[in-house]
C-alpha cells in the first residue's frame, strides 16, 4: 500500500501551540541516509514500512511510503486506515527551538512519522492511500 500525506505544517500552530517554520527539517532531510521509518502511533516495535519520499514544500514536511507487509505494524496500519484513521504525526528532537510552550520551531531532527488516530497538528494528514497492484 502506498501512502502519501503531510506530516507536518508550516505557521499553523499545533495542540501545544508550537509552529514549525518553513525549512526546519532541511538539514535532517539532507543528513539522512537510513529510510525514515513509518510507524503506528509512534510505537517503536510497530514498523509498518518506510517513507521513500520525505521533502519540504510551500506548505509543509510532505511524505510518500509504503506499507510493507513483511513488517510487525503493516497489519494494523492497514486496518487503522481501513476504518478511516488518516493522522500522520512527526517523531523528532528539536535543535533550535525558541519559547517554552507556544514554541517556534526553527530546527528539528526527524526521528521517524507514524500513522496516528490524533495527530498533535490537526491538519497533518494523509491525502492518499492506494493498494499497488503486484504481478504475478
Amino acid at each position: 500500500m502506498i501512502i502519501e500525506g503531510y506530516a507536518a505544517l508550516f505557521g499553523v500552530p499545533d495542540h501545544m501551540n508550537d509552529v514549525v517554520r518553513a525549512g526546519a527539517f532541511a538539514a535532517s532531510i539532507a543528513r539522512r541516509v537510513a529510510p525514515l521509518p513509518m510507524l503506528v502511533e509512534h510505537e517503536q516495535r510497530l514498523i509498518a514500512g518506510y517513507w521513500s519520499d520525505v521533502l519540504e514544500d510551500g506548505r509543509g514536511l510532505f511524505v510518500r511510503g509504503e506499507i510493507r507487509d513483511d513488517l510487525a505494524g503493516s497489519a494494523r496500519a492497514r486496518r487503522n486506515i481501513g476504518r478511516g484513521v488518516d493522522g500522520l504525526s512527526i517523531g523528532f528532537i528539536p535543535i533550535v527551538a525558541s519559547g517554552a510552550r507556544g514554541r517556534l520551531l526553527e530546527e528539528i531532527e526527524l526521528l521517524e512519522v507514524s500513522i496516528v488516530a490524533n495527530p498533535m497538528q490537526p491538519r497533518a494528514r494523509l491525502t492518499l492511500a492506494r493498494e499497488l497492484v503486484r504481478a504475478a
